[in-house]
């Protein structure tokens, strides 16, 4: 079979076996830390802060990209999510700075600078995320732990220095492993908690819901179409020729190939999502608190809304939100005067367009037209998981269905599948796919 052959040609190069071998072993390191709970705390008062996460929407998407560790009170209970958030801030202000939009044209020492930015602000985070975790869990448990003043300290510096850890392993992977580090370490925590949900769902319809297991098989095929809808998504480009003058250098000719700009149909990747879930979490909690001392009042009332995410207002806002957030941050990802202006300065057009500003008119059009399309799917996609519990489907499981987990998992795996074909390619075996090459991932 192809796949044997395959996989014994991965094991054959030597580099890319070393890599994956370091990825897994630092991965077995990251999850044992998932279950470490903190020091000095009882494990068997916990199981109310785990019923407290399952009930809340934005503890359990923060206990999913945790792997777990959230909800257990492990020495990794903030995970990598501190990181990300101080990476987004730090590619924000690089948007609207002048100083951080000169390091990012600095190249690799800029690179590094923004990099030990994004280290202080994550501690910074950290800092003000553990002890804000430490007086949640306190009160989940009704004060059973007796944290006092030195408690939340020093719990504070471990849960910091536990995520710290993590950004560290997340690191080692990407220089000796495979894949992205970060993102490797978010896509292990996700589909650490899909095992259970699957055999959660399965033992569900087998006793308690309806259809048995003709509908749990509808599930799973469904699962599938959503699955390789992401994939297309995610993998869907609009490629835009470009043809570069002859130019004749010595005895030699260089240039008046004709190449192609990939234009992506979802620049912004999973971004509006996440951002549209930060927004959409920030009124309802205000709400909530404002309305706890009035519960027949407006803001009672708009906490109820807003707070059932099955709700039709909240997937309609959502989704709405979703569409417009993917307009703006692909508007202010993608360039197109920098990216005419680029090709000018090396002796290139798209045939049919006059170059400089008619070009950069044009890619900006091309961009208005596909990103309609990929906006509305993205929202599709993310609402998915609300679709799937109305029909009756596992909490944990309809996770599974859409969102920020099923995108991260096929952005994840689809990367890491190019650079496992770009090793074998250049050790002169076929790729992963018959053609040869993992469609969509690399450059036509």
């Amino acid at each position: 079979m192809k796949l044997i052959q395959t996989l014994k040609n991965i094991w054959k190069i030597e580099e890319l076996r070393k890599r994956i071998t370091i990825t897994f072993l630092f991965i077995l390191v990251y999850r044992f830390g998932c279950h470490v709970v903190l020091p000095g705390l009882d494990p068997t008062a916990l199981q109310r802060m785990r019923d407290f996460t399952q009930q809340s929407g934005l503890m359990q998407l923060i206990d999913m990209f945790s792997g777990g560790a959230f909800s257990q009170a492990s020495v990794f209970a903030l995970g990598i999510m501190p990181y990300i958030t101080a990476s987004i801030v730090i590619q924000l202000l690089g948007m609207v700075l002048p100083s951080f939009q000169k390091m990012q044209r600095e190249g690799e020492s800029g690179r590094m600078k923004l990099n030990q930015y994004t280290r202080y602000l994550t501690v910074a985070i950290l800092l003000v995320q553990a002890p804000a975790y430490l007086l949640n869990l306190n009160h989940q448990v009704n004060g059973a732990l007796s944290l006092g003043l030195f408690d939340v300290l020093y719990l504070t510096v471990v849960m910091t220095a536990g995520s710290m850890f993590i950004m560290w392993l997340g690191e080692k992977i990407t220089d000796k492993g495979i894949g992205n580090g970060i993102s490797m370490i978010i896509l292990v925590g996700i589909i650490a908690r899909f095992p259970s949900a699957l055999a959660e769902e399965f033992t569900s319809r087998l006793t308690t819901a309806q259809g048995g297991l003709v509908m749990f098989l509808v599930e799973i095929i469904l699962l599938f179409a959503v699955t390789a809808g992401a994939v297309m998504l995610t993998q869907g480009t609009r490629k835009v020729p470009v043809q570069y003058a002859k130019r004749i250098i010595g005895n030699r000719q260089y240039g008046g190939a004709r190449q192609y700009i990939p234009l992506k149909v979802n620049a912004a990747n999973v971004m509006p999502i996440i951002f549209a879930q930060a927004l959409m979490f920030i009124p309802i909690t205000l709400a909530g608190f404002s309305a706890s001392q009035n519960e027949d009042g407006f803001l009672a009332s708009f906490a109820r809304t807003f707070s059932d995410m099955n709700g039709f207002w909240y997937n309609l806002v959502y989704f709405l939100m979703i569409v417009a957030f993917t307009y703006f941050y692909t508007a202010i990802t993608v360039r197109p005067t920098q990216m005419a202006e680029d090709m000018k300065k090396n002796s290139g057009f798209i045939p049919g367009v006059k170059p400089g500003k008619k070009t950069a008119e044009y890619i900006d059009s091309i961009m208005s037209r596909i990103t309609l399309p990929g906006s509305i799917f993205l929202g599709i996609v993310a609402i998915m998981p609300a679709f799937a519990r109305l029909f009756g489907v596992n909490q944990n499981f309809a996770q599974f269905f859409g969102g920020t987990s099923l995108l991260i998992t096929v952005g994840v795996v689809l990367d890491t599948l190019q650079q496992v074909e770009t090793h074998l390619m250049m050790h002169h075996y076929d790729g992963l796919m018959k053609s040869g090459k993992v469609k969509g991932r690399t450059q036509g």
